[in-house]
């Protein structure tokens, strides 16, 4: 519990088995061309102990093109360090300051370096040591989540497959999760190219285990310019309404004098790994060419509505 209010750091230390770790870093292209998922981590299970990173890129137009590659590294080449957000895996080196890339695989080949300035961390407190609030503090559940960076940008070019893509100007978000396993159903999404900068959004309700008990818990967090919005199970926000289709789902949320619809809909998505007690052998469905549009009211008056594209959506309906 050291760093419980630094989520960004590696936590498994003294973890050897029916564990993982890893970090979501999303980037998009100014020009908003190319949108490039990164999920470097280590798997800790027993029988397939290893380091990886996980691609998932997209190049926008007419026809969408997507890619997805799984690069795996002995555990010996997964380097984090203890005090700071610093974490190698191969040659490869990830922080909230810079990135280094040097990945190949199947035909992807992607290498270069990027700034990351300006990130948007989560207003923190004792309640609220990270996106979890109190219930960071609770031991043994099956999967922690932390939220590092809302919005950031970027400076330099990444050459992926002989092209130089240019991430100057572009935009980025950052998270994290570590434990054993993923909820066995949960809904997330995130966007923060909405017309308005400044602007970002981040929600999750999932089916959650914890002693032999299920709770469905919910984090949403929109940051409108300046202005954080939370509604959480832990500060009385309560979902309302709720439909789940395969590719699209609607949710109204309150707290208090507040209420916030949600539409979040998808089309293509791709076969992503996800950890169960710590082994990466089950899937999950992601895309980045989601819409999410979001109303926001205070009493009968609109706060905001607007929507963003490029958005991140992964929906792993109840079974």
């Amino acid at each position: 519990m050291k760093n419980i209010n630094k989520p960004e750091i590696y936590q498994g230390f003294g973890k050897t088995q029916q564990y993982f770790e890893g970090w979501y870093f999303k980037l998009v292209s100014k020009d908003q061309l190319t949108s490039l998922a990164l999920i470097p981590g280590i798997s800790l299970a027993k029988k397939d102990p290893h380091a990886f990173v996980q691609v998932f890129l997209v190049r926008h137009g007419e026809k969408p093109t997507l890619k997805n590659i799984y690069i795996r590294y002995p555990v010996s080449e997964f380097i984090p360090e203890k005090n700071q957000f610093k974490v190698a895996v191969g040659m490869n080196q990830f922080s909230l300051e810079h990135l280094h890339l040097d990945l190949k695989q199947e035909g992807l080949v992607i290498k270069g370096d990027l700034q990351i300035l300006n990130p948007i961390p989560l207003n923190q407190g004792f309640l609220n040591p990270s996106i979890m609030g109190p219930f960071a503090y609770v031991p043994k559940m099956e999967c922690y989540h932390g939220v590092i960076s809302l919005l950031h940008t970027f400076k330099g070019l990444l050459n992926i497959n002989g092209e130089l893509i240019n991430f100057t100007d572009g935009k980025g978000y950052l998270e994290k999760d570590w434990g054993t396993s993923f909820p066995s159903s949960y809904v997330w999404m995130q966007g923060n190219h909405f017309p308005e900068e400044e602007t970002s959004f981040f929600f999750s309700y999932a089916n959650i285990p914890y002693l032999g008990l299920k709770f469905q818990g919910l984090i949403c967090h929109l940051y409108l310019q300046g202005k954080h919005y939370r509604f959480a199970t832990y500060n009385g926000g309560r979902v309302r309404s709720e439909l789940i289709e395969e590719k699209q789902v609607e949710y109204v949320l309150s707290r208090g004098v507040y209420r916030l619809r949600i539409v979040g809909s998808i089309d293509q998505v791709v076969n992503l790994p996800s950890p169960k007690f710590g082994k990466m052998d089950h899937t999950i469905k992601e895309g980045l060419t989601g819409e999410i549009l979001i109303w926001l009211m205070k009493g009968k008056t609109i706060v905001y509505q607007g929507k963003t594209t490029l958005a991140g959506i992964e929906i792993m309906k109840k079974k």
